[in-house]
């Protein structure tokens, strides 16, 4: 997709450094230095560990640089036959924050992901700035974390395929990735 100078590419493994220093670099600037390096290492790990059928990479482009990254891994819970991917992470560069490239990239991202045939779409994060894109707070108790939510106010979610996301059955598993606490 293009959009004036930005490309919105799915095609991730010859940029995977140019992505996690996106992020090491946004969450450095927003959260510090240690923040910074724990999603860093979090986005290296994702590439390293997660196999293709369980990763989608959305990133914008401009002048052939990443500016933004939008990274969906798979979720699964026990009883319920959905497909299921949690948003985890997402960064805009500093440069091009409260410019509109974060909501076009998810929109294309969502869109993408029903074409895939993804039911549900999960992310842990900013309310304000998710609602934008449908996203909509939820209870545990209509899809429980892998992990103990340290923001549970952020636990947000869609369904793809129907007006109202209906409760995920079972316990949840996530990639392993994003399987620390640090990260919840």
């Amino acid at each position: 997709m293009k959009d004036n100078a930005m490309e919105i590419r799915t095609d991730h493994a010859d940029r995977t450094r140019e992505i996690a220093n996106l992020f090491k670099a946004t969450f450095t600037a927003s959260e510090g230095a240690e923040e910074g390096e724990l999603i860093g290492a979090f986005v290296s790990r994702i590439f390293a560990t997660t196999d293709a059928q369980d990763l989608f990479v959305f990133s914008a482009m401009d002048a052939n640089r990443v500016v933004a990254s939008a990274i969906f891994t798979r979720m699964r819970y026990s009883h319920d036959e959905r497909t299921v991917f949690i948003l985890s992470p997402m960064a805009v560069s500093t440069t091009r924050q409260r410019r509109g490239v974060g909501q076009k990239l998810l929109t294309f991202s969502l869109t993408a992901l029903r074409k895939n045939d993804v039911d549900v779409a999960l992310t842990y994060g900013d309310i304000s700035f998710y609602a934008k894109v449908g996203f909509r707070q939820i209870p545990e108790s209509v899809a429980s974390p892998p992990l103990a939510l340290t923001y549970p106010e952020g636990w947000l979610g869609q369904s793809l395929t129907s007006p109202q996301l209906d409760p995920l059955q079972g316990v949840s598993n996530c990639v392993d990735a994003l399987n620390d606490p640090a990260l919840w």
